[in-house]
């Protein structure tokens, strides 16, 4: 049982490699939308790719709990859970960022001509969730029950709603994620984010109370509310969601807990 955080932390790297494998056999192509605009929407790799974006999320919020339970915390397992997100919500959403901008500069009448770097600003994302989590690792005591920075999870989770708005398009929204000038300030956000003082609750709250739970609660039954009316639009409202929660909750007196990635 002592092994078992680390093998579903290795489970959330593996599912991160089948994402990025999907995603990068993902290829664009056009469709029409019902006002006549056209569209560059994704196939389905890029669409699996994003679901096994949310598993290794999922794995990974097993791992902080199953870790707990057991209480069985362990300097390698903090650096092994490191290396998973940042191939998990770094370089996999970095992949989807990447194929996005590809097929939004597709949509230029002077396509073939585009430079390759003009694409490459996507893997930042990966780069600023390293430095994001190399962070975290050194300052794990002080953040008990909030994290400095948008942790990766958070961000990889958002992008990883792209290709899913996309394939779906909910309320014409697969429009946006093709066009590069949003794509550019959205990584220009996320990585911001991922830097900034701002702090951001735990999704694993110290005490199961109300005065420590209320905000994940709301993360989770709003989203959960909206589904009917916004399908998979919800996902994105639940990203906001937990940035104004986070400027809202006032975590009350820190418990004496042991810090978990």
């Amino acid at each position: 049982m002592k092994h078992l955080p680390n093998l579903l932390t290795v489970a959330n790297l593996f599912c991160g490699c089948i994402a990025i494998a999907f995603i990068l056999s993902a290829q664009p192509f056009w469709g029409n939308l019902p006002d006549g605009q056209h569209l560059v929407s994704v196939t389905e790799q890029a669409y699996l790719g994003s679901l096994f974006i949310f598993i290794a999320a999922f794995c990974d919020l097993l791992d902080g709990l199953v870790a707990r339970a057991l209480k069985i915390f362990s300097p390698i397992g903090q650096d092994l859970d490191s290396l998973a997100d940042v191939v998990s919500f770094g370089v996999a959403p970095s992949m989807i960022l990447f194929k996005l901008l590809w097929a939004g500069y597709m949509q230029h009448p002077d396509a073939m001509d585009v430079d390759m770097l003009a694409i490459c600003p996507a893997f930042l994302i990966a780069c600023f969730a390293a430095l994001r989590l190399a962070k975290y690792n050194i300052t794990t005591a002080s953040q008990k029950s909030y994290f400095i920075g948008m942790p990766t999870p958070a961000v990889g989770l958002f992008i990883a709603a792209f290709p899913l708005i996309s394939w779906y398009n909910p309320f014409n929204l697969g429009i946006y994620m093709q066009n590069v000038t949003v794509i550019y300030v959205v990584i220009g956000v996320l990585c911001w984010l991922m830097v900034s003082r701002i702090k951001f609750f735990k999704f694993i709250p110290e005490k199961w109370s109300i005065a420590y739970t209320w905000p994940q609660l709301v993360l989770v039954i709003v989203p959960l509310a909206t589904i009917p009316f916004l399908k998979i639009a919800a996902l994105p409202l639940a990203f906001v969601l937990y940035i104004i929660l986070s400027f809202v909750y006032k975590a009350p007196a820190a418990a004496n807990t042991p810090a978990t990635t």
